[in-house]
């Protein structure tokens, strides 16, 4: 088979696969992914690689990954919650490899603007090179900082955000259309959140939320760190609000030493804690964190395989609170299936929150705050609204619920 045969009957299943598990699910993003060639924006790459549902590295910093090709499925469905139309003006802050600027270029159509941005000068003129070889180049791509948007064309139909935020920055507020649609992977206590906004009178709310994992914004509205790695290199990986409170030693010898298990009398799936009842520990409950592993320390059983999505034992996470003596971690309960991660038959497990350490406070708090989400209907992500206000507006009279106060917003969440 020809290369170019080969490369379009590996986009056509790779297009095909996100229109059956419902990520592509408008026509107008189904043609884009269709028409934009994704080996072009990764030069070098092999084939297959090029059009796996995976995200590609293509930029490191010392350890740290800054910039890659995002993964298809969670493109997709970034594109869906920000409703394009054609002839719209888009502001894209993170080029990466400019794929995703291509995506949008291609939904709004010769009528459509869209302006890409990124912090890194190498990065900004390597994707507009790909542009070009796709046939993209009027795709403007500038090197600045994101957090300032670009407001020599605003104000923008849409704004998209293709790296993770800790914030909202005044200035995408500020080139919003009244109409518009800010769409953003934002933190929240440790959980990531891709959150489709729209503007309601003087603040922001939210039109839908999904889960998802990128790279953080760099720049003026860098957040903390989040991420670090416990013990010998290759270790379990700590995502938390902020990593520069953690002591990494001290960390792990909690967690490779003695524990006691402790029983909350809630059964439920992989699916509502990874769905649901994550968020809500992040929300009601302090040092909220994530620890996986993967390769060769996954088989290890240092981090317990609470979630049960990857195949064999290559990676394995859970969740729970991180104090500074101690870790209160929620593991499967046994099962009445043997071999079968703890789940019965009808795919449900108990959870157990294992401790590590001699202080018992933050497992007494996550066995309550599991019973609590179990009690309120095991309230999912997808159900939260998500008010957010300039940090000096005012409250208003429906903004009781739970608070986030970041430096540039007020962040106000809401279960219906």
């Amino acid at each position: 088979m020809e290369k170019s045969g080969m490369f379009e009957e590996l986009r056509t299943r790779l297009v095909n696969d996100l229109t059956a598990n419902g990520r592509i699910r408008t026509p107008a993003v189904e043609e884009a992914f269709r028409t934009v060639p994704r080996h072009l924006f990764l030069p070098g790459i092999d084939a297959e690689a090029a059009y796996r549902d995976q995200s590609v590295p293509t930029k490191r910093i010392g350890d740290d990954l800054v910039s890659g090709a995002s993964q298809p499925s969670v493109m997709a469905l970034m594109l869906e919650q920000l409703e394009l139309q054609p002839g719209q003006c888009v502001l894209e802050i993170g080029a990466g490899t400019g794929y995703n600027a291509g995506l949008l270029q291609r939904i709004v159509g010769d009528g459509g603007k869209v302006i890409t941005i990124d912090i890194d000068d190498d990065i900004a003129a390597a994707a507009r090179e790909h542009l070009v070889a796709a046939g993209l180049g009027h795709v403007k791509v500038v090197s600045s900082d994101g957090a300032f948007g670009y407001p020599d064309a605003e104000p923008f139909d849409r704004i998209i955000l293709t790296v993770g935020a800790w914030d909202i920055a005044p200035a995408w507020r500020e080139q919003l259309s009244p109409d518009g649609i800010l769409v953003l992977p934002l933190s929240v206590g440790g959980v990531e959140l891709s959150v489709a906004f729209g503007t309601v009178d003087n603040y922001l709310e939210s039109r839908s939320v999904e889960f998802c994992s990128f790279m953080r914004l760099r720049g003026s509205l860098a957040a903390p760190r989040n991420a670090v790695r416990l013990g010998p290199d290759g270790g379990p990986s700590l995502e938390v609000e902020n990593a520069d409170n953690i002591d990494l030693e001290h960390t792990y010898d909690l967690l490779t030493g003695a524990s006691s298990d402790r029983a909350t009398w809630v059964r439920t799936t992989g699916e509502e804690v990874f769905g649901g009842l994550g968020l809500w520990l992040a929300l009601h409950e302090t040092g909220f964190g994530t620890l996986s592993v993967r390769g060769e320390f996954a088989k290890r059983g240092i981090v317990p395989d609470l979630f049960g999505f990857s195949s064999g034992a290559r990676t394995t996470s859970t969740i729970g609170l991180v104090e500074d003596d101690s870790l209160a971690l929620l593991v499967r309960g046994a099962g009445h299936s043997p071999g079968n991660r703890g789940e019965d038959r009808d795919g449900t497990f108990e959870l157990i929150v294992r401790t590590h350490g001699t202080n018992s406070d933050a497992a007494s708090r996550l066995v309550k705050a599991v019973r609590a989400w179990d009690t309120a209907g095991r309230p999912s992500a997808k159900d939260v609204r998500i008010r957010a206000h300039a940090r000096d507006a005012a409250s208003g009279p429906n903004d009781d619920g739970f608070v986030i106060e970041k430096p540039s917003s007020r962040l106000v969440f809401n279960w219906d």
